[in-house]
């Protein structure tokens, strides 16, 4: 067979595998965990919205295209200027935490395709974080009030992030840095320590007056004690007690000589040989 006879059999045997070759990598493709697809069939009705396809090996015709969305919670970082609700200028510094919900990232490519962080979630962080601020003076975002901040910046952009047209779940929100003007930021921080010292001035106060009280309570205590003691001395009791006393000494061993009634009060008299 000569060369020519030859040609058209290399040619198509090169075109098949060709064809072969973009044929694999056009439908044998792989989705990572923490990945999702959504499929654009292009002569069978379009974007499937419904049908999310998770993670594992899948069989996609060549005409046809995956889209694959992470779906593992994202960062993203912002810094912008915001005004407080006294119009005092701040440059704030944000993190955001997110991702898309996995059962609706068709209706998220419909509307915002991939670029949907830059499209809808920084833009929409940016105007709660603006909104948000402007109801509290800088005082409480710099300081006194920052966890109640954030949580309503969370409130506010999940409200439009996580509606049914935007299916985006946020998570959280951080304000990493609040910077002031340099005198503003020197008087908060001065009413702070103030407001500190104040507080341990209390303490300390609130401490001697209960140790004032404490002791009052003892000494009126001790002078009840003593009144029922004094109250409870009688003659005879002393009388009693001088006896019961002289019995215990006679007990002892040491010489001694012992007056029955030989005192002013009674009580005997005890003459020992010192």
């Amino acid at each position: 067979m000569n060369k020519r006879k030859l040609t058209p059999y290399l040619i198509l045997v090169i075109a098949i595998v060709i064809f072969g070759a973009i044929l694999a990598n056009s439908t044998f493709l792989t989705i990572e965990a923490g990945e999702a697809g959504v499929l654009f069939r292009k002569f069978g009705g379009g974007l499937d919205k419904e049908t999310i396809y998770g993670q594992g090996f899948h069989v996609v015709a060549p005409w046809n295209t995956m889209y694959i969305y992470n779906i593992k919670e994202q960062t993203a970082e912002e810094s912008m200027s915001v005004l407080d609700r006294n119009g005092l200028s701040m440059n704030v510094d944000v993190t955001v935490r997110f991702n898309p919900k996995h059962d609706k990232i068709g209706y998220l490519h419909e509307r915002f395709g991939k670029t949907y962080i830059t499209t809808l979630v920084i833009p929409e962080v940016r105007s709660a974080v603006r909104q948000v601020m402007g109801r509290y003076s800088a005082e409480e975002i710099y300081s006194t009030k920052r966890a109640e901040v954030e949580q309503s910046i969370i409130d506010e952009a999940q409200s439009t992030l996580g509606n049914d047209r935007n299916n985006i779940q946020m998570t959280a929100l951080l304000i990493r840095a609040v910077e002031l003007p340099a005198n503003i930021k020197q008087a908060i921080e001065n009413k702070l320590q103030q407001e500190q010292e104040m507080l341990a001035y209390r303490f300390k106060l609130e401490k001697e007056k209960s140790e004032a009280e404490r002791k009052r309570i003892a000494a009126e205590g001790e002078a009840v004690a003593n009144r029922i003691v004094s109250n409870s001395l009688t003659d005879k009791l002393l009388k009693m007690r001088g006896i019961e006393a002289t019995q215990e000494i006679s007990k002892s061993p040491n010489t001694k000589v012992i007056v029955i009634g030989g005192g002013d009060s009674g009580l005997p008299l005890i003459l020992g040989n010192n």
